[in-house]
């Protein structure tokens, strides 16, 4: 375990030389049924994708708080709000029959 973010979610890190090339970070998210690439925050989306070594907490250490507003992982789609199906989709409310055989 490498550190938890403030939503709950735990990274980690296999050692080196233990693991294929790529595959040595990832996370965990607190949110096991809702998960989304939107809840990591930029602080770790970083460290994940190998930009940088340095971990969230690491980087505060390193570099002024500026301006900005905290990052909101994206709920779009989840809820009440609109979720678009397609016609054929089975949960569509406007759900068609796309066979196309005709008996004669």
């Amino acid at each position: 375990l490498v550190g938890i973010d403030k939503f709950g979610n735990k990274y980690f890190e296999k050692p080196s030389g233990t693991a294929a090339s790529g595959r040595t970070r990832w996370v965990e998210y607190a949110d096991k049924k809702y998960y989304n690439a939107s809840n990591v925050p930029p602080e770790w989306h970083g460290w994940l994708h190998y930009v940088t070594d340095h971990t969230a907490e690491q980087l505060e250490d390193l570099r002024p708080k500026r301006y900005g507003l905290e990052h909101q992982p994206n709920r779009t789609g989840e809820g009440e709000q609109y979720i678009y199906h397609s016609k054929g989709h089975v949960l569509s409310p406007n759900q068609r029959d796309w066979s196309r055989y005709d008996p004669w």
